[in-house]
């Protein structure tokens, strides 16, 4: 993104997009809980609202009434609304749309993608080969995801490029440029009526064509409604989960105690996930405020965009033992890194098979590595955080 003024205050002026955020947001995050629990911005339309504790963050979630899920990323200048069902839609619309997608997303249904997942793995670990070095996230975690929603919908593994450009465009370089966000937009919808009408010729058992023979109130989905859906599957099937991944790495990478611990007893890794997940939260989204609600002493305006973030709620002490120290046995964790309330991820069960078998596959082909001394991990700007960049040396 284009150079931006540096967050003189971050209680009144705060930016997701800032160097400080993005390389290490959970001390500003701890902060701004002792001092100024929800943090305003002018630099967004209509000025933007983020709340870091867990109370607030799941009171904002649950309450359709006060806040929208009509626009889910807060920028600069707001798009015209996007129609992206389930996760764009509010009640009563919102149960339906959801509804008829969890069959898809049920764990029976993950449970057949794992064998590929895990052939995925296998592959993009035989071409790292006997390398000493490798980019853990370029080489490995952004591959994954890709070609895995890739396989489900039914379209070639080999446009993760394309696909990943997309949705650069719309969660990052669109926040200040909204060209950028509705040409990528525009591009999926051409993408997808291509596919869209493929299938209706020549169905398959992929989502494009569970799509096309669903219904909503007994009538078949109409098309802005299966290009929206088909939209939000692609890039929360991607970023998502690719974040997920390479945070897991990075941290393995970074703890050594924690890699060999892994290494010794792999029945440990599901709890590690799920600790992972809970202080790597890779997604933040977003509410617009429809009427006016004071949460914190903080009165929010009808409007303003409200940055509603998974990430800060996993990071409050007030609900988490030791919340800055990742514990990979951690035996109660009620993380909220899928959501909350009625919008919560329902592809949770892909994000967590995804991230298990990728760590798992990784640590029995690699299981001493460590960061490349003198070079350095870079992370996503915006919404959703991940490693872009790790280089990592593999001790043989």
């Amino acid at each position: 993104m284009e150079s931006r003024p540096p967050v003189e205050d971050w209680a009144i002026d705060f930016d997701h997009f800032d160097p400080q955020w993005t390389e290490n947001p959970y001390l500003l995050w701890n902060d701004l809980r002792q001092r100024c629990p929800v943090a305003t911005s002018q630099r967004f339309q209509d000025g933007a609202y983020f709340a870091t504790r867990y109370d607030d963050v799941r009171e904002i979630a649950c309450d359709a009434e006060h806040f929208s899920s009509r626009r889910v990323i807060v920028r600069e200048r707001k798009l015209p609304l996007i129609f992206s069902p389930p996760i764009t839609s509010d009640p009563p619309e919102h149960k339906p749309a959801r509804k008829l997608l969890l069959p898809a997303f049920a764990p029976k249904e993950i449970a057949k993608l794992e064998d590929r997942a895990r052939a995925i793995c296998r592959s993009l670990l035989d071409a790292i080969g006997d390398s000493p070095t490798c980019d853990g996230a370029g080489d490995y975690a952004r591959q994954i995801p890709v070609r895995v929603i890739a396989h489900m919908l039914g379209v070639s593994e080999d446009n993760g490029d394309l696909f990943r450009d997309w949705i650069y465009r719309i969660l990052s370089e669109g926040v200040s440029n909204p060209a950028a966000a509705m040409g990528a937009m525009q591009e999926q919808d051409a993408f997808f009526k291509e596919q869209v009408e493929l299938r209706r010729k020549q169905p398959g058992d992929d989502l494009v064509s569970f799509l096309i023979n669903a219904e909503l109130d007994g009538k078949p989905l109409s098309e802005p409604h299966i290009l929206g859906t088909l939209r939000l599957l692609m890039i929360a099937g991607i970023d998502s989960i690719w974040s997920g991944i390479g945070s897991s790495i990075w941290h393995l990478a970074t703890h050594p105690e924690d890699r060999k611990r892994l290494v010794a007893d792999p029945g440990l890794l599901p709890t590690a996930i799920e600790e992972f997940l809970r202080a790597y939260s890779p997604v933040t989204m977003a509410r617009e405020v429809v009427k006016e609600k004071t949460l914190s002493g903080c009165p929010f305006q009808p409007g303003g965009q409200v940055l509603l973030s998974f990430p800060a709620a996993n990071r409050d002490p007030s609900k988490f033992a030791e919340a800055d120290r990742v514990l990979i046995d951690r035996a109660e964790n009620p993380h909220v890194a899928f959501g909350l309330g009625r919008h919560r991820c329902l592809g949770s069960n892909l994000a967590r098979m995804e991230m298990t078998v990728a760590v798992d596959e990784w640590l029995k082909r690699f299981p001493d590595f460590h960061e490349t001394p003198g070079k350095k991990t870079t992370w996503s700007e915006g919404t959703v955080r991940g490693p872009r960049s790790m280089p990592l040396t593999i001790n043989r």
